[in-house]
């Protein structure tokens, strides 16, 4: 080794940054090819130094084809013997500050490749301080909103997250009809939280899957003047080359011709407002990000075959001209890419902005299946490969972080359990994401429960009360029965049992306030928990609700001093009258 060797190093990890990969990528794809290289060398040259918690598969080191452009020393690996390179004592202190830099950006890198999707649509919400807190002991460094909660952008801010944050649907027409909404929008839910609480917002998503069929062409003309008019505010603004903007779509945007990935192109109905909007993105720097669900495809086919979901390498291989495919995700991805090249856009970046697996609502729900997906996808990634058309790290975020309780079922009963934590922040399943020191998950911590008494179906009354049909139908309209059913994790409770938890979800979800206990004659409190010993089913204890406005929790039947003066205050006005 000499100083310029490690200066070299230096630099090349620097060039290996996201923030470069991103410009590079347009202009020079090939690059990639190389750089991925180099990262993986120098990630095993820093586990022979410095032992950091990165996930390394010593069997990717097969794929080398190119030689690196620079001279490394000689790593030797021959089962679990690994040799180190001798270093002269003279230039051992700079070697040694500099290996130190190089581990520090390929550990940025490795960290930065996975992010999540963070929704709120849900009765009760941890703090934002309890789930960030989360997000950075769990190592994860990029964040999806589905919009701009200030609560959730000002925990976000000092932490180093990187953040993509939202504008709903319903505000497109806003947006996008006036230059003057998008700059104040602009200004009140990206420049501020940038510059007065130093917030890492990168990303404006602007929309959620405006296209989907089932809108029927409703958003299909606002879109792209949307998008058009928050970049020009952010231009305006002063932080248009930090904050890009992008429009998640659903992969349902583009299809095949020939049901091959080199048949991909845009969906025909929406051809030219897609063509539109893939150049803006071109123009503008800004990334393609689409939705992918291996789970959707087999959820609406019944002859969908269920090991290609996967990627364990099990299932008959989809051949496209002497490439082969072995999971839908690589295929999914490539139909996309192909639809790119085929209209002129092939360097254009491409995120992954939501892909995941639920636990529950279906019976090809469930935690072992979201495991064995979610792992596997996490595995894919992490050489750094990507898929055929595009052998380039892909930049990906996980749908979702935690369940959500009052999301629509109206596409299926698992669109409440899609979270790799439940609703209370406590883990599902073992997942390594490969940012953590022990492999696994680490749940929310300091979360506050409601006291523990579950509403159940009082042992006396019959089953053929005329009022057990009426209230349960009453509760779950209200509540939350989507684990009940069919192949989910409550499937197999008898009667009564699926009557209890129908009652105990309303009873939760309303705080365990005694009138949400009042079926008529047909239900009971109990400190007894009705969970059973066997299986995935249980009847939880809601965390206690977090009234943000007040800055702090407050238990069952407790309100902020002002709402109760407010109230007392309408009281007497009625009383007087």
């Amino acid at each position: 080794y000499t100083n310029d060797g490690a200066l070299i190093l230096f630099s090349l990890s620097v060039i290996a940054t996201s923030r470069f990969q991103f410009s590079l990528l347009r202009h020079f794809p090939g690059f990639f090819l190389w750089v991925s290289e180099f990262k993986l060398v120098a990630r095993f040259f820093c586990q022979l130094h410095y032992p950091l918690p990165l996930r390394l598969e010593l069997p990717v080191f097969a794929r080398f084809a190119s030689p690196v452009p620079f001279n490394l020393p000689v790593l030797a690996v021959s089962g679990l013997e690994q040799r180190k390179p001798k270093l002269g004592r003279k230039n051992m202190g700079w070697i040694t500050v500099t290996i130190r830099i190089v581990c520090l950006f390929t550990l940025l890198w490795s960290v930065n490749g996975i992010g999540v999707n963070w929704g709120t649509q849900a009765s009760h919400l941890l703090p934002p301080d309890t789930v960030v807190r989360m997000l950075r002991e769990n190592g994860i460094q990029k964040v999806k909103l589905f919009d701009a909660d200030y609560g959730i952008l000002k925990a976000l801010g000092k932490t180093g997250i990187e953040v993509m944050v939202g504008i709903p649907n319903d505000m497109l027409a806003s947006v996008g009809g006036s230059m003057k909404a998008a700059e104040k929008w602009v200004a009140k839910n990206v420049s501020e939280h940038i510059s007065s609480n130093n917030v890492n917002i990168r990303y404006v998503a602007v929309g959620n899957e405006p296209f989907l069929e089932t809108y029927n062409g409703s958003y299909l003309h606002i879109t792209l003047p949307a998008l058009s008019n928050i970049q020009s505010a952010l231009i305006k603004a002063g932080i248009g080359s930090q904050v890009k903007v992008t429009v998640p779509l659903n992969a349902d945007v583009y299809a095949s011709s020939n049901t091959y990935p080199s048949g991909g192109d845009f969906r025909t109905d929406i051809f030219d407002p897609m063509l539109k909007i893939v150049k803006f993105l071109n123009d503008s720097n800004s990334p393609f990000t689409v939705n992918i669900y291996p789970f959707i495809s087999l959820y609406t086919d019944s002859n969908f075959p269920v090991e290609y979901a996967f990627f364990d390498g099990n299932a008959t291989p989809l051949n496209d001209g002497g490439t082969l495919y072995y999971n839908m995700f690589d295929a999914n991805l490539d139909t996309l890419a192909h639809a790119l090249q085929k209209n002129g856009f092939g360097n254009l970046p491409i995120i992954v902005g939501e892909i995941g697996w639920p636990t529950d609502g279906d019976r090809n729900a469930n935690i072992e299946y979201a495991r064995r997906f979610n792992q596997g996808f996490m595995s894919h990634i992490s050489g750094g490969k990507g898929t055929p058309m595009r052998p380039v790290p892909i930049d990906a975020y996980l749908f979702s972080l935690i369940d959500e309780d009052e999301k629509s079922i109206d596409p299926g009963n698992f669109e409440r359990h899609w979270g790799i934590f439940y609703f209370d922040g406590q883990v599902k399943y073992p997942l390594n994401l490969g940012t953590t020191n022990s492999g696994a998950l680490i749940p929310a911590k300091g979360v506050q429960y409601l006291e523990r008494k579950w509403c159940v179906m009082k042992p006396s009354a019959p089953l053929d009360d005329p009022q057990v049909a009426q209230s349960v139908s009453y509760a779950c309209g209200l509540a939350d029965c989507t684990s009940l059913g069919y192949g989910t994790s409550c499937g197999n409770l008898d009667a009564r049992g699926n009557i209890s938890y129908a009652f105990n979800s309303y009873f939760q979800k309303n705080n365990q306030l005694e009138k949400a206990c009042e079926f008529p004659n047909v239900s009971v409190i109990t400190k007894t928990d009705p969970t059973p010993t066997v299986g995935n089913c249980k009847f939880p204890i809601m965390i206690q609700p977090y009234y943000e406005s007040a800055g702090r929790r407050f238990g069952c039947g407790q309100m902020p001093l002002p709402l109760v003066s407010v109230l007392l205050l309408l009281l007497l006005t009625v009383v007087q009258l």
